[in-house]
């Protein structure tokens, strides 16, 4: 079995605000520079050969401070930046229901087929997350992947092999869970076909130098 580790990045003051990023570059908050902190305690014993992130924030400044201070190289895939969300973003799930019901129940009931006004379609967005992890799963190195939600339900999916839903309209959760140790197997299909793949979360995990839910 092959293993990586899949990182949420720390919070921002729309995550604290259940607010819709989506595409838009948001830095840190105080908050989320103390979880960055506890990440890097956390991920000593991983042993990481490399990092996969997005030019995208917060996503890729607490890949580069996991990086810097784990000695382990960071590399931008454009196939992992955030979700364009369009006129969804800077919402709250509650405004994108009252101002775009039908989108929304269309999102509820058939998520694969819905675009936001103005943004990505999700059809799309699941395939460039799928073509930006094809290499390094077939490398089999011990590789980690920091992304923001929803592509980091997507991440999750496709290492695993357990793709079986699409992300609604989805805000960050400065609460969430934020290291998850993945495992999947060499005949792990890219596509999600097999199903093998299992996911430990990191309070789950033996890890040297301690584990523990970081949040």
């Amino acid at each position: 079995m092959s293993i990586a580790v899949l990182i949420r990045p720390g919070c921002t003051d729309y995550d604290e605000q259940h607010r819709i990023q989506g595409a838009l570059d948001l830095p840190l908050n105080d908050r989320g520079r103390q979880q960055v902190d506890r990440l890097i305690d956390e991920l000593r014993g991983q042993k990481l050969e490399k990092i996969f992130t997005s030019s995208s924030e917060p996503a890729h400044s607490t890949a580069i401070a996991v990086g810097d201070s784990l000695d382990v190289p960071v590399k931008e895939l454009d196939g992992l930046r955030n979700f364009d969300q369009g006129l969804w973003q800077g919402l709250q799930v509650d405004d994108v229901r009252r101002k775009y019901p039908k989108a929304y129940k269309q999102w509820n009931e058939s998520p694969e087929s819905i675009c936001p006004p103005e943004g990505e379609p999700v059809e799309e967005l699941a395939e460039r997350v799928r073509r930006a992890l094809r290499k390094p799963m077939k490398r089999g190195t011990r590789f980690a992947v920091v992304a923001s939600e929803p592509i980091a339900m997507l991440v999750r999916g496709v290492i695993t092999g357990s793709e079986s839903s699409t992300p609604g309209p989805i805000c960050g959760d400065a609460d969430v869970e934020r290291i998850e140790v993945l495992h999947f197997g060499e005949d792990e299909s890219v596509n999600g076909a097999n199903g093998n793949g299992k996911t430990v979360p990191v309070s789950a995990a033996s890890i040297p130098n301690g584990g523990g839910e970081v949040r």
